[in-house]
């Protein structure tokens, strides 16, 4: 397999397509006011050419805040693209048409990917993925896109997920997840009072929710959604733990980013060094693959403004390019498999 990579700050994606040719797959973002005319572009000047897109910014070993950023598989993968429609209140509507592109490509044992493009609603949109990403043993990698906006082949869609999936034919691929937090004191705080729909968590071991934070991060309410960069809840799946951050303080509860339910268990996350965690994933990654082909990941917006608030931004990117062909974007939500979470960092690995 190999990628091509290229960016433009200018905007301009014909800069960011220079010596691209013959693609299998193009995989774009944009910041938003040039992402309609890069939609345009790359279907005018790869007719026929599978293409997913996103409003974003994009990096490879450093951050490209503003402008285009062009992925392409050149080759030795088989693609199929496809878009699930109106998944903010029928995600599992258009299952029929992934469940075609799949067989599509006919995957393999532990070779094939699914990455993807949401518009909102990712949770329940992950949930109808789950049978047929454990029937046919595939991974999942993707984010949440800004603005609401996603391409597939030169159209947009404002509800939708659009998706990708990606047969490595010279081996195998693997999906990493990277949490640079963890459990303070593994205290275990019950969820209630709940709403799904608005994303509301009313009670902690039935206290206000509200309440609680404050007294487990000594925070005053003002501070408390600029505290989540520090002190996030962690969601107990097993002994996996799914970021959940806080977005905004609604009377004596709190609105996240993901959704929780009556009776989740929850905990208070504290970071880590972000840089020792990085380097733990590239250990991982080199112990798991001789050759690395390629990267593709999301990193958080979160985590991008935790970075770069630190100055480690562009180190961060550096060490995980430091393995092979490295590029990505910052989502406003993470898909890992069938999980969707917060403040963390995904990707596939391509041998």
């Amino acid at each position: 397999m190999k990628m091509f990579y290229g960016k433009a700050a200018s905007g301009n994606p014909q800069d960011a397509v220079r010596g691209l040719s013959s693609p299998k797959l193009i995989i774009f973002t944009s910041t938003s006011d040039f992402f309609d005319k890069s939609v345009e572009f790359i279907e005018k000047t790869y007719p026929g050419v599978p293409s997913i897109g996103c409003v974003g910014m994009g990096y490879d070993s450093s951050i490209l805040e503003s402008g285009v950023s062009v992925t392409a598989f050149t080759e030795g993968v088989k693609v199929a693209v496809g878009v699930m429609e109106d998944v903010s209140t029928k995600p599992a509507r258009n299952i029929f048409r992934l469940e075609k592109d799949i067989e599509t490509v006919k995957p393999g044992k532990e070779n094939t990917v699914i990455i993807d493009f949401c518009t909102g609603n990712d949770a329940a949109v992950l949930t109808t993925l789950r049978t047929i990403v454990e029937k046919h043993n595939l991974q999942v990698m993707g984010a949440t896109a800004d603005e609401s906006k996603v391409s597939l082949n030169g159209i947009i869609y404002n509800d939708a997920m659009v998706y990708a999936v990606v047969k490595n034919e010279g081996g195998k691929v693997k999906t990493y997840k990277e949490n640079i937090y963890e459990p303070k004191d593994n205290m275990q705080l019950i969820a209630s009072k709940t709403d799904k729909a608005k994303y509301y968590l009313g009670e902690l071991n039935g206290r206000p929710a509200k309440q609680v934070y404050m007294e487990l991060t000594g925070v005053a309410e003002k501070d408390i959604v600029n505290q989540t960069f520090q002190n996030p809840f962690g969601k107990m799946i097993g002994k996996d733990v799914c970021i959940v951050s806080i977005k905004d303080v609604v009377g004596s509860g709190l609105v996240c980013y993901r959704q929780t339910n009556d009776s989740d268990i929850l905990t208070l996350l504290e970071m880590r060094d972000p840089m020792e965690v990085a380097q733990a994933t590239v250990n991982k990654i080199k112990s798991d693959f001789s050759k690395v082909s390629g990267i593709y990941s999301v990193n958080c917006i979160f985590r991008y403004l935790v970075l770069k608030d630190r100055g480690e931004l562009n180190s961060y990117l550096g060490k995980i390019a430091s393995i092979g062909p490295s590029c990505g974007l910052i989502g406003f939500g993470e898909h890992y498999n069938t999980q969707f979470v917060n403040q963390t960092m995904t990707c596939v690995v391509f041998e």
